[in-house]
């Protein structure tokens, strides 16, 4: 079975929670006073916190979420890489020195540095709150994905076991722990991952992969339904003009087949009963009857069964030249309230996996709508980087510009290389026959599954830091907004560096339990989708006034207010009323969407610009600007 818990698992992975919390209460010495507790004291070395920019976006987004797509779909999933990459290039040479310049311990902070506006404190502390918990569901969601393999237990105790051990790590140690455990969590990862992506080419790729999850599926011809005692359902209410038909066996199982131009295909059906009851096939869900692993070769060049060994380039040549076979499904909804859904799988030329098109169909579609869905992601996951709250105030933690600057190349290039192990861990997956057909997030984990359990339980204990060491930062940012930003800044309540830091962790135990209510509700959407939302929000929020802020000096407080909260509210009302939206979260059919396409970016961010540029326009010029002007002009100078 995919998900037999071992006892090395179980024992990897307590080992692993304990070195974090071990490490976070004794490093919470360090972090009594506001600065300590906010920023680290701004001692951390500056390739430390390069690392740790890594461990800190190197997200369960990134891991499970990008491998993920990319074991489902091919390159498409990459194309998360890509666009979080080249983010990266903003963040260098426009955000590092100026946001270390202007800031003290939070994202608010910067924005606030040449005004000293409530307004501007308090719009930039709510978006700072609304980003960081968009940016937490998915985190939670991996979390769950996770322990449901690793100890047997339900979706929502994983996301309550993170919430936990999270917030005890920002409470006791805040930023200096939060960074310590970013760090060892980003060259765990990278490290590990390259040790998966050796194994990957050492193993090659096989038509008959040896190892005991793999499942071998069954193409029939009506006679041979007949001649294996199978009798052919009629297709009735919702089956009627459907590309399937289904048999049942003696030992009552229904089996669904697609049908092909070479006869039918074997697939699989689970169907929630309208009492909610779960059947695999007909029969009732159980350890014994379930959905089998899915995901291989079907043919090789050369009518090879199996390549060996493979170097990096021949992989993909390889690949290129293979036949491969994703699984992909189609939901029916039954005349007596239940819903089956059908996987089935789906040959393809390896070809068509290593280009843009099997997931994201606006590259490929004629339809203008969908084309703009692909932007709108492509320029919210570009823009978005440099305005994530947790990355941001991740530049206080070190001692000058000069080392901000430095921090951040270290992090592109740890970042830069584990996105390119991405495609081996993805592809290494779509042809392992591990793949669990209904969680696109489980990908890495299964594909080290089918090597051995041992290396099943690390990669799984490291995407599990994977989730603590992001988390963590998110309730850092979060609960710098609350207390310094919000309660000290805006309210006025008079603090000393002693409640300061006790604001700041109250503040971190409520996120820690929205993160783990919203982590149960958002449970069935992919980890990388719901990142994209997250970019999109933070994009739309505060990049139009951060880069006006640093490159315009006309820009007025009121402008930057206005921009941020445009920004903000439009993004998410964009996502509330999206076709993504209508089907995952509420139920509804999409096509009943008010917006034309998921991603706001597209929208949001120019609208962002545009209103802080007419809003600066409309108000007076700040007295920085006024300073600079007369700086400038000869004759008053004269």
């Amino acid at each position: 079975m995919l998900y037999d818990s071992s006892l090395a698992a179980v024992s990897i992975f307590g080992f692993f929670v304990a070195l974090v919390l071990c490490l976070s209460f004794y490093l919470g010495r360090k972090g009594q006073s506001a600065k300590g507790y906010y920023a680290a004291h701004g001692q951390i070395h500056w390739a430390v916190n390069g690392i740790a920019f890594a461990g800190d976006y190197l997200s369960a987004a990134s891991f499970l979420g990008i491998c993920g797509l990319i074991a489902f779909y091919g390159f498409d999933g990459f194309l998360y890489s890509i666009g979080y990459l080249a983010g990266w290039i903003v963040a260098l040479f426009v955000i590092a020195e100026p946001i270390k310049r202007l800031g003290k311990f939070t994202f608010a902070d910067a924005m606030d540095a040449k005004f000293d506006s409530r307004g501007i404190k308090l719009t930039v502390a709510i978006s700072t709150l609304v980003v960081s918990v968009f940016y937490l569901i998915p985190q939670m969601v991996g979390a769950g994905a996770l322990i449901t393999p690793l100890l047997g237990l339900p979706h929502y105790a994983g996301v309550v076991i993170v919430g936990v051990v999270v917030t005890l790590i920002v409470v006791t140690a805040g930023m200096v722990s939060t960074t310590w455990v970013q760090f060892i969590k980003g060259s765990l990862l990278v490290f590990f991952c390259t040790i998966l992506t050796f194994m990957i080419l050492n193993r090659g790729l096989s038509t008959d992969p040896d190892h005991k999850t793999h499942a071998n599926f069954r193409t029939f011809t009506e006679e041979q339904f007949t001649a294996a005692n199978m009798t052919i359902v009629p297709a009735e209410g919702a089956w009627k003009d459907q590309p399937f038909v289904r048999t049942k066996e003696a030992d009552g199982h229904i089996i669904a087949w697609l049908h092909t131009d070479h006869g039918y295909s074997e697939a699989q059906m689970l169907t929630t009963t309208a009492a909610g009851d779960k059947l695999v096939n007909g029969l009732p869900q159980t350890k014994e009857n379930d959905l089998k692993p899915v995901g291989s070769v079907e043919s090789l060049p050369g009518g090879k069964t199996e390549t060996g060994a493979l170097g990096p380039m021949e992989f993909f040549s390889v690949f290129n030249e293979s036949k491969v076979v994703p699984w992909t499904k189609k939901a029916i909804a039954e005349t007596d309230g239940a819903s089956t859904t059908v996987y089935y799988p789906k040959p393809t030329d390896g070809a068509k996996l290593l280009v843009p098109g099997q997931y994201f169909k606006g590259v490929t579609s004629d339809k203008f709508i969908e084309k703009l869905d692909f932007i709108s992601l492509m320029l919210a996951l570009f823009c978005g980087t440099a305005s994530l709250p947790h990355i941001l105030i991740r530049y206080y933690t070190v001692k000058d510009q000069a080392s901000a600057r430095k921090s951040t190349v270290v992090g592109i290039a740890a970042i830069g290389f584990f996105y390119v192990l991405t495609m081996y861990l993805g592809l290494g997956a779509m042809t392992s026959g591990t793949m669990d057909v209904t969680d696109s997030n489980m990908a890495a984990p299964l594909l080290a599954k089918s090597f051995n359990e041992v290396l099943f339980a690390i990669i799984s204990a490291i995407a599990f830091t994977t989730v603590l060491g992001t988390v963590s930062g998110l309730i850092m940012a979060g609960s710098g907004a609350v207390a310094h930003d919000i309660c000290e800044n805006v309210l006025g309540i008079e603090m000393d560096d002693r409640k300061k830091v006790f604001y700041g962790k109250i503040a971190a135990v409520f996120l820690g339990i929205g993160a783990m209510v919203l982590g149960v509700l958002f449970k069935k959407f992919n980890v990388s989708f719901l990142v994209g939302w997250a970019f999109n929000v933070a994009a739309s929020a505060n990049l139009p006034a951060l880069v006006m802020l640093l490159f315009w000096r006309r820009t007025t407080k009121q402008g930057i207010t206005a921009a941020v909260a445009i920004g903000m509210i439009s993004s998410l009302a964009w996502i509330l009323m999206s076709g993504a939206t209508y089907s995952g979260l509420y139920g509804w059919d999409p096509k009943d969407a008010i917006v034309p396409f998921s991603q706001p970016g597209l929208v949001t961010i120019p609208l962002g610009f545009i209103v802080l540029i007419v809003v600066s326009l409309m108000t007076p010029k700040p007295a920085h600007a006024i300073a600079d002007d007369l700086a400038d002009d000869p004759e008053a100078n004269a």
